[in-house]
């Protein structure tokens, strides 16, 4: 009898097969944040947790089309394989899909037994880790907006925005969203212990938002990545796309990842707290802030990692693109918002929707983690509506520049890791080089009749 044949996992299977439960999804994040699984039946669930299952490495490293881009540890080294085991702690019913279950993965590498370098969860579990060797226990809420849109075949995108009524800014109810969309998938999320509390319609017709609790980062993580990954398969059961791209319309704004952040200590005291400090923010908060504005540059490339993520930014947008923080303040890039006490917090504008929740809140830890350690004060908050480039710097304003600040960031790549960062410089330039050999549709409509 194998180790796996004890209590634990034989009690979790009898759990399951109790609720009519006979396979369980294993999954995992790749480098872009999309999800990898395998089904696995109940019966082989006890060789999954001894053994692990195998998938090839270069998952990590294969494009959204299904090219294999050249990044070390891949085609260079024949394709090794790596181990995936389930983390059985994750284990949740599919509300939507009758006798199956899901967890997400353990990613290891068979050949040292260490977390494989692109790992995106391991990559924020070794970030937490550092926080909490200097007292500081990260406390994060994500807020994420996505489109959701219906087939139109015959036209270029295949896809057309699902309503596009005007002026319908944070409703909810029939008027911007006539299938009700949101109220059917708000339950269905409910049952899968996603702690989704409130969802509303959004800025732009089709356009919709739905909140989760604030929880331990990884928590906050896990969470987010299972969101997204439900969001759209719930979309694709109706024929329907769910998109999280940060800027998916012309003449619409974009969706964004805003990321609420605290920390508490031991005690589960709030350490960003403090009536007698300047703001009501304490030295912590205040160093944590200036850390993020610091590293600004760098966390752009994790945080808007896409070519189209640099269209949701210009004036007018309401999506941060210089690097400010405000009390209060929605056109900062960082806001803090009013609630002091157990609520003092700060809140990361910069995320567009597309962002691997892992790399963004991993990112947004070290950043602050490096502000804390270093203890510098941030600049004045911004007064009054922002956008003024005579007041704050100009965040990176292309894919190109914020990989080159990310590779610049020696700091921060330190505590990202080096072979994770030169993993996802090689990805993403090789996504870069893609993009600008591609011919798009206005290039064509703009010159071939004229030239």
């Amino acid at each position: 009898m194998s180790a796996s044949d004890t209590s634990p996992v034989r009690r979790h299977m009898e759990r399951l097969a109790a609720e009519g439960i006979d396979v369980v999804r294993v999954t995992y994040p790749d480098l872009i944040g999309t999800e990898r699984a395998r089904d696995v039946l109940l019966d082989h669930l006890p060789a999954a947790c001894d053994h692990g299952l195998a998938f090839c490495r270069a998952v990590y490293h294969t494009s959204p089309q299904g090219d294999v881009v050249p990044v070390s540890g891949g085609l260079d080294a024949g394709l090794p394989d790596i181990c995936v085991r389930p983390d059985l702690g994750t284990l949740t019913a599919l509300p939507w899909e009758p006798g199956v279950a899901t967890c997400l993965g353990d990613v290891t590498d068979p050949a040292t037994g260490a977390a494989a370098p692109e790992s995106p969860r391991d990559l924020l579990r070794a970030v937490v880790d550092r926080c909490h060797q200097h007292g500081l226990r990260p406390v994060v809420g994500p807020e994420l907006e996505y489109f959701l849109c219906d087939a139109a075949p015959g036209t270029p995108a295949g896809w057309r925005r699902y309503d596009q009524a005007a002026g319908v800014v944070y409703t909810a109810g029939l008027r911007a969203d006539g299938d009700n969309h949101l109220l059917r998938t708000l339950r269905l999320l409910r049952d899968m212990d996603l702690g989704v509390s409130s969802g509303n319609h959004e800025f732009d017709g089709s356009q919709f938002e739905i909140n989760l609790t604030h929880s331990d980062a990884m928590a906050a993580a896990d969470r987010a990545f299972r969101f997204k990954a439900a969001i759209k398969e719930l979309a694709r059961r109706e024929g329907r796309l769910a998109t999280f791209m940060a800027k998916p319309f012309n003449g619409v704004g974009g969706s964004g990842f805003h990321l609420h952040l605290s920390c508490v200590d031991e005690r589960d005291d709030n350490v960003f707290d403090d009536p007698s400090a300047p703001y009501g923010l304490s030295a912590t908060a205040r160093h944590a802030v200036a850390g993020i504005l610091a590293h600004a540059p760098a966390l752009a490339a994790l945080a808007n990692p896409t070519v189209n993520s640099y269209k949701r930014f210009g004036p007018d947008t309401l999506a941060p693109w210089l690097i400010d923080w405000g009390l209060d303040n929605r056109s900062a890039m960082i806001r803090v918002p009013p609630e002091r006490g157990p609520g003092s917090r700060l809140e990361l504008r910069l995320g567009d929707a597309s962002a691997n929740p892992y790399l963004l809140i991993a990112g947004t830890l070290a950043a602050a983690l490096l502000g804390v350690l270093t203890g510098e004060e941030p600049p004045a908050p911004l007064e009054g509506y922002g956008y003024d480039t005579a007041k704050s710097a100009l965040l990176p304003m292309d894919l190109p520049a914020a990989l080159d600040a990310l590779q610049a960031d020696t700091a921060l790549a330190e505590v990202l890791g080096k072979d994770f960062t030169t993993s996802y410089l090689a990805y993403k330039r090789d996504e870069v080089a893609r993009f600008q050999r591609h011919v798009t549709d206005w290039e064509f409509t703009e010159y071939a009749y004229h030239l």
